[in-house]
């Protein structure tokens, strides 16, 4: 599966490659983005626990835009991007492994990615317009809090490349972008958060894989504005 999403990522970044030829203008815009995210999770059977995550910062991303036309365009680029949930674990979650059956547990995860974005642009591009587009995404950082009762504990986790999370993540996007450089978009991330085979020990002198059958597929809605828009660096006339 991971093989067929790279394949159809190459191909999305040689087609626009080929497309960008003979464009009508090309330029780079800038934006933030402010993250309001879920998450359908299915926890060994137990489908509650979602709860809304707010992410300011740090969501960044610069597209390279290839417009075709006034009003068909194409984009890619790179971002950096916040991605996380927040969870109130179930009683039969193996996810709760180090915790008494009746305490209330919160987990708060996320991870930075950098990600590759493939998309496509209709409508009046110097106005208003929709988009809707593919994302690879690569998680550089992991990190996992713990509240027990309503109350942190000192059981934060922090890693770089972490075995916990799968390392390519597949998404798809859809939004509308507004006057005065404004987006409001919707994007889902088609790969489990977790990795399945991650191992960790049981406290007890053997190991357990807390997310085997825990299924995660994080979404959100996100505001963003726009940053910076260069002048364009490409024109063909004919």
């Amino acid at each position: 599966m991971k093989l067929i999403y790279s394949s159809i990522l190459i191909a999305l970044l040689a087609s626009t490659s080929v497309l960008a030829q003979d464009s009508k203008k090309i330029y780079t815009t800038s934006s933030g983005e402010l993250i309001f995210s879920f998450a359908n999770i299915n926890d060994n059977g137990s489908e509650e626990g979602s709860i809304l995550r707010f992410s300011p910062v740090v969501n960044i991303q610069n597209w390279v835009n290839i417009d075709k036309s006034d009003h068909f365009g194409l984009f890619t680029g790179l971002s950096v991007r916040n991605v996380g949930f927040i969870y109130d674990v179930p009683d039969n979650s193996p996810v709760k492994y180090d915790y008494p059956d009746d305490t209330n547990v919160r987990k708060k995860f996320r991870t930075y990615n950098l990600g590759i974005p493939v998309g496509v642009k209709i409508g009046n591009l110097s106005d208003k317009f929709i988009f809707v587009g593919y994302e690879l995404e690569f998680p550089l950082h992991y990190k996992e809090k713990t509240f027990i009762n309503e109350d942190k504990v000192d059981d934060k986790t922090s890693v770089w490349f972490s075995s916990r999370v799968n390392t390519l993540n597949h998404s798809l996007m859809a939004g509308v972008q507004l006057p005065y450089g404004a987006t409001l978009k919707f994007k889902y991330y088609l790969t489990n958060f977790f990795n399945k085979k991650y191992e960790a020990s049981n406290g007890q002198g053997g190991t357990i894989r807390p997310y085997e059958n825990v299924d995660v597929n994080v979404f959100y809605f996100s505001l963003s504005f726009g940053l910076l828009k260069n002048a364009d660096f490409y024109y063909n006339e004919d």
